[in-house]
């Protein structure tokens, strides 16, 4: 369901309809104490158990209910946090946004998940369309957690004012598209401490499960070792993702906005998905511990590359006849070249890491979004590979590095029940190559990357509940765009 908000003239959806709890007179109690004092102690404690659960029951008068606030949904990102529903989260999703394609994807996306056979959704979007939805959004304060994916160029910008306001942040990344939004960016996590506010962005790649895996496996010394620190030609730590700007989701075609493609807006691919790899790298090779920017990181080398889109490609994903007049300087020889593609080579506490991003126009049949990673330790190498081999699903690998292969293996056997103890089923199979065996995951597991921003959003919500993020957060949130928009700096250079 959806409420349009026109500017002129503002409407409220119906809210929840409340108990009406009814309770006696002091007139009343008097008497009932006087002449049925053996029944008025029992008749007292229903009234208040009653007026206890008819408060607690009814969303709308729990204090504590996440009432979301969707802020110029320009990327479908926003519409998969709300592919799920959560538990005392309002129903009831306050859209402030200027009219138009974007805004139209969004709600077909909401409508398609409410309307949906299988476990539909209940969302009542009420759209504010108003050329003042900014300042219509935070006057009005609706909600009390924000969620934002659109243009990157305004999202810094977004996320500040809503901090200042009052309102928690739950923002899709890159929160910071270059160094003048990574010094703002610091400036909103001192407001949101200041404030007691969250602001948290969409990690959804720590749970894909060979990731997931591949962390677990690293924290085993007996199977991985120690973390190799390797060097600027053999990094310790690679994390590569490939990229495509034609695909569908949720079962349809992709229709991109065409600032989409207009890096001032959207932002380079180097300071984008990269965002998500660099953060892998944190996690999983520093677990739990905070990462200081300033004394852990020192980027080496950072270079970028353009993906060509010649105009019938630019209408099939846009749905547009031309490139609209601020994507022109991009044009050369009748085809936009847009800066998608970017590497990193940087070191973390010592370790040499690198983190590339490639985004071709779109994937093979059978194919999609594709990650490759490999972890170096001193006793294996552990390996995601997703290609056409293993039919473009990742896929972990162990790979031994040593001679006595016997030893390592009986290791490995012994180990396993550790990984199996927080992921029932897991196994190993002897691939055909020496040394190296597969990671077998039962298919539950493999819940696909649009499910991953419904549990991203259940563990904001948690940390909503609880008061705080974890304490490493913040810093490596700071952290991770220091890399990512110094990086660019670099590859601008270079």
């Amino acid at each position: 369901m959806t409420t349009m908000i026109h500017p002129e003239k503002i409407k409220t959806s119906k809210s929840h309809p409340k108990p009406i709890i009814t309770t006696p007179t002091p007139y009343l109690l008097i008497f009932n104490l006087f002449t049925m004092k053996y029944n008025f102690l029992s008749s007292l404690a229903g009234i208040l158990i009653l007026n206890v659960s008819c408060t607690t029951s009814s969303g709308s008068s729990d204090e504590n209910e996440v009432k979301l606030i969707t802020l110029d949904p320009g990327h479908f990102h926003a519409a998969l946090v709300q592919k799920t529903s959560y538990p005392n989260v309002s129903r009831d999703v306050y859209v402030y946004s200027p009219a138009g394609a974007d805004l139209d994807e969004h709600l077909k996306k909401i409508e398609g998940y409410n309307t949906r056979p299988d476990d539909p959704t209940g969302w009542n979007e009420i759209v504010y369309t108003g050329a003042d939805f900014l300042e219509k959004m935070l006057s009005e304060k609706k909600g009390n957690v924000m969620v934002t994916a659109g243009n990157n160029g305004k999202k810094t910008d977004y996320i500040r004012q809503t901090l200042s306001a009052g309102i928690h942040v739950l923002a899709d990344k890159p929160m910071a598209i270059n160094v003048s939004d990574f010094e703002k960016l610091k400036d909103c996590f001192r407001i949101a401490q200041e404030k007691g506010l969250l602001l948290y962005d969409i990690m959804t790649e720590r749970f894909e499960i060979t990731t997931m895996l591949q962390k677990e496996f690293s924290r085993l010394p007996a199977v991985y070792g120690e973390q190799q620190n390797g060097s600027i030609d053999d990094p310790g730590i690679v994390k590569e993702s490939v990229h495509h700007f034609f695909k569908t989701v949720s079962g349809n075609p992709l229709i991109r906005p065409a600032w989409f493609f207009d890096v001032n807006q959207q932002g380079e691919g180097i300071v984008d998905v990269t965002t998500h790899l660099v953060d892998l790298v944190q996690w999983e090779c520093f677990p739990g511990q905070a990462i200081n920017y300033q004394t852990d990181i020192e980027i080496l080398d950072a270079n970028r590359w353009t993906t060509p889109i010649p105009p019938a490609r630019f209408k099939e994903v846009t749905g547009l006849d031309a490139y609209p007049d601020y994507l022109k300087q991009n044009v050369s020889n009748d085809t936009l070249h847009v800066y998608a593609n970017g590497d990193i080579h940087y070191t973390i506490r010592g370790v040499n890491a690198k983190v590339s991003v490639i985004w071709n126009y779109t994937y093979p049949e059978g194919g999609g979004d594709t990650h490759y990673s490999i972890m170096k330790g001193s006793k294996a190498h552990l390996i995601i590979e997703q290609g056409k081999e293993q039919n473009y699903k990742p896929v972990l690998f162990i790979k031994a590095t040593g001679a006595d292969l016997e030893t390592f293996e009986k290791d490995l056997l012994s180990s396993l029940k550790t990984v199996t103890d927080k992921y029932p089923g897991i196994d190993l199979k002897k691939t055909n190559e020496t040394g190296k065996w597969e990671v077998l995951v039962p298919a539950k597991y493999h819940n696909g990357h649009e499910a991953h921003f419904g549990q991203v959003t259940e563990n904001f919500l948690k940390y909503l509940k609880e008061g705080s993020l974890p304490a490493w957060e913040m810093p490596n949130m700071i952290t991770k765009y220091y890399v990512t928009t110094r990086a660019l700096e670099m590859a601008k250079s270079n």
